[in-house]
């Protein structure tokens, strides 16, 4: 009965895990040549990420975003695709080369991840650290520039 139950707390924990895969990524990108006026322009009248159901979440990556001296920009992103900005990808991808997508904090404490709170990723301040020592690296990007 015992390992009946651990299989089963187990497979519920898994399951859960699987269904809720949230996170945070650090995001690093370059701006493709020639694209920075379109992506200006998409920020500006609001069209960037239209159709996505990440919704307001892309202009809140821009606002936030920080340009880096060698030209690259960096942002942190909450995605809940199953692999990482899945959805977004075909959002950024006509502005920016993605270099580096990477965990922007450790899966074992996000309660999204883990099951604790699902949709936890949304409102969680579990990244608040990373993004200050982000904001105070180079400068803030600016498209137009």
């Amino acid at each position: 009965m015992l390992l009946f139950l651990i299989v089963l707390i187990w497979s519920k924990q898994n399951a859960t895990a699987a269904y809720n895969q949230g996170m945070r990524y650090l995001v690093t990108a370059r701006v493709k040549p020639g694209r920075r006026a379109a992506l200006a322009e998409a920020i500006d009248e609001r069209t960037l990420g239209r159709g996505s159901v990440a919704g307001d979440e892309y202009f809140r990556n821009m606002a936030e975003a920080r340009q880096l001296d060698d030209g690259r920009v960096q942002w942190v992103e909450v995605c809940y695709c199953a692999t990482p900005l899945a959805e977004e990808r075909e959002y950024w991808e006509p502005f920016f080369t993605l270099e580096k997508v990477q965990d922007a904090h450790a899966r074992s404490r996000c309660r999204d991840w883990t099951g604790t709170e699902p949709w936890a990723c949304g409102d969680c301040d579990c990244s608040t650290r990373l993004e200050a020592c982000l904001a105070a690296k180079g400068r803030a990007f600016t498209p137009s520039e």
